[in-house]
């Protein structure tokens, strides 16, 4: 009886450190809303949406204690839709990330699978589309051409994040297209930095994706991910944020140069690189938030930017003025409701383009307005 007794204490006390030693964490975004657009492809559109400001997503993250201060971990995210149950990123059923690694207290961590590149790591946190969790999808630069709300993300990457040092974070990605004779069709990498000491946080990122109009399907960009098909892409940018009390101010700038560019969001009626000269985009964003009471929120944010562009009649310099504010009213600290109009206005030079807020349909002239009310739940 004593022996049974003992045995029993062992096993008890051995399933308690192996419960403090590993750890499974499942967390998740609901969001679930209604919206007005004014203007999608030449008819006003009211729609009930899931993610109009954040992707609705879950996850499961991991670790194991190894000892000396290593430990594994994992990491997986599905994305859907609440409205149907679908799944989002192409039908994928971990859409949003999935990775393994190691990660060390002195060191960083260094992971293996389908992963953000650095500009969305760095930079994108400093802008008004990535600060918010799943990011702020209606308030995307034009096309999200500069990826700050991550509108793909990288198959088939290694990455490399260091811990912070005296404020200081850095970190690399490179995308392997698992190409046999092609190492740079449809490959991807990626580096950058972070700065945070008491109310102030910098950030600078830089990727660069060869071959993105391949045939290779199976490199480091799924093409369906894709708002522009180019044979190279690189994006590159720096911001800050400055808290004051109740508020924070920040400013954002990223620069997009494609080469060989052939489709914007799956359309090629423009005539683009007719002459094989592509199209950059220069971004330029203040934005701002303030707590107003603890359970209410303003924030809001402007964008400038310039475009260049060729095609078969010739070349273009479009400008794009892009308003948001938003309201958060916080029910508890999971819940909140919300409220958020964008517009964006359109100068196209020619060039045949429109206006197209993030995630609609495009406008059928040079403006476009979408009013969102809906109700998130983190978990």
């Amino acid at each position: 009886m004593k022996k049974t007794f003992v045995m029993a204490a062992l096993a008890a006390s051995y399933a308690c450190h192996a419960q403090a030693q590993n750890t499974v964490t499942l967390y998740g975004v609901i969001d679930a809303g209604l919206s007005y657009t004014n203007n999608q492809k030449g008819s006003s559109a009211w729609q009930a949406g899931s993610g109009d400001v954040t992707g609705s997503h879950w996850g499961m993250l991991a670790r194991e204690d190894l000892g000396g201060g290593t430990k594994a971990i994992f990491q997986l995210e599905n994305g859907f839709s609440v409205m149907n149950g679908t799944l989002r990123q192409g039908g994928r059923l971990f859409g949003y990330q999935a990775y393994t690694g190691l990660s060390n207290d002195r060191f960083g961590t260094l992971t293996l699978g389908r992963q953000y590149d650095s500009v969305v790591d760095y930079l994108a946190p400093l802008s008004f589309t990535g600060h918010h969790p799943g990011g702020n999808n209606l308030s995307a630069h034009p096309y999200d051409n500069d990826n700050l709300n991550n509108s793909f993300r990288v198959n088939n990457s290694v990455k490399f994040a260091s811990n912070s040092y005296a404020g200081v974070k850095f970190g690399a990605l490179y995308g392997f297209s698992n190409e046999a004779g092609g190492f740079d069709d449809n490959r991807l990498y990626s580096f950058g930095t972070s700065y945070e000491a008491g109310p102030l946080r910098l950030g600078a990122g830089y990727f660069q994706a060869d071959n993105g109009g391949s045939s290779n399907t199976n490199g480091a960009l799924t093409l369906t991910d894709r708002t522009f098909i180019a044979a190279r892409q690189r994006t590159y940018g720096a911001g800050g944020t400055y808290s004051i009390g109740a508020a924070t101010f920040g400013a954002v700038w990223t620069r997009t140069q494609l080469g060989g560019l052939a489709t914007i969001n799956g359309a090629n009626s423009l005539g683009l690189a007719a002459n094989g000269e592509g199209m950059s985009f220069s971004n330029y964003e203040l934005n701002a938030s303030y707590s107003l009471t603890p359970t209410i929120a303003l924030n809001g944010e402007y964008t400038y930017t310039s475009g260049s562009m060729s095609n078969a009649t010739g070349q273009h310099h479009p400008k794009w003025h892009e308003v948001s504010v938003q309201t958060d009213y916080f029910l508890s600290k999971r819940t909140d409701l919300y409220v958020q109009a964008s517009y964006q206005h359109i100068s196209a030079d020619g060039s045949g383009l429109t206006a197209d807020i993030s995630g609609q349909s495009a406008s059928s002239n040079d403006q476009q307005i979408v009013v969102a009310v809906g109700m998130r739940h983190r978990f």
